[in-house]
């Protein structure tokens, strides 16, 4: 009885997937209509659904392209749009490896240059990010990694191409990223500052004084270094570098006795003085 039960079973199993396998060859196959397509054809689409702002839309039909015409121009092209679609939807991990694939395959391609400048705009628009929230986040919980690989990728654009039409706005956003990764040093030492660490902000503003001696965030690094010997009992160095921040900012807010809070060095002058 239990082996015809089992028989049954089996029978009815093997009735219900010969039905299902029918009843799928019956479905229409489902076809890609961009199968055929000219790459003129393809090429148009993806522009127009680009212009359109829907990247995923656009990427994928600059994929087929260069699966369907892997050679010439349009597949190059289409490498480059597909990095561009991904930095306009905001995917940077992707729009940068779009970068570095043309760049590894096209190195000597007439528009390489562009690919650089891409890698920098992808990383600048990350660290425009970190300088948003910085003035409201502990600045020593965030890493300014995409700020140093801003710069070093616009810095490659115009080292490799100097007559590239992007070097000049390449230029423009190193020295704005330049005082962006000495102000990271400024904040953060000003952090320490605040809490009593005196030493590590002495150490802080001192890597942003030497190391970005251009950088309009060094005023505020020399007053720090100021503020930072007089808390360590160094009156020596704080009076060196009072000399230097006087000759190098006489003008200095830091040093105007009528702004908002009166001048943090007339405050210690004062009480420095010997008691009567």
């Amino acid at each position: 009885m239990q082996k015809k039960l089992s028989r049954v079973v089996a029978n009815i199993v093997a009735t219900t997937l010969l039905l299902g396998l029918s009843a799928c060859s019956l479905l229409p196959e489902k076809t890609d209509e961009t199968k055929n397509w000219p790459v003129t054809k393809l090429y148009a689409e993806a522009r127009e659904e680009m212009a359109g702002g829907h990247y995923e839309a656009a990427i994928k039909l600059f994929e087929r392209l260069e699966t369907n015409y892997p050679f010439g121009n349009y597949a190059a092209q289409a490498q480059m749009e597909i990095a561009y679609a991904h930095y306009k939807s905001q995917d940077q991990a992707q729009a940068l490896a779009a970068v570095e694939r043309f760049i590894k395959l096209h190195p000597n391609h007439p528009n390489v240059d562009y690919m650089y400048y891409l890698r920098g705009l992808i990383n600048f628009n990350d660290q425009i990010g970190f300088l948003s929230f910085v003035y409201e986040q502990d600045p020593t919980e965030r890493d300014p990694k995409a700020t140093r690989e801003a710069f070093a990728a616009f810095k490659a654009l115009v080292d490799k191409f100097p007559d590239s039409i992007y070097a000049a706005d390449s230029i423009a956003r190193m020295k704005y990223l330049v005082n962006a990764m000495a102000q990271y040093e400024v904040h953060v030492a000003n952090y320490y500052h605040d809490r009593g660490a005196y030493l590590a902000s002495l150490n802080r503003a001192m890597a942003a004084v030497s190391d970005y001696q251009d950088a309009p965030a060094r005023e505020e690094a020399l007053f720090l270094m100021m503020r930072n010997y007089d808390k360590l009992g160094m009156p020596e160095l704080r009076d060196d570098t009072k000399r230097i921040f006087v000759r190098n900012y006489p003008n200095s807010k830091y040093l105007d006795p009528n702004a908002g809070e009166k001048a943090w060095w007339k405050f210690w002058a004062k009480s420095n003085r010997p008691a009567r």
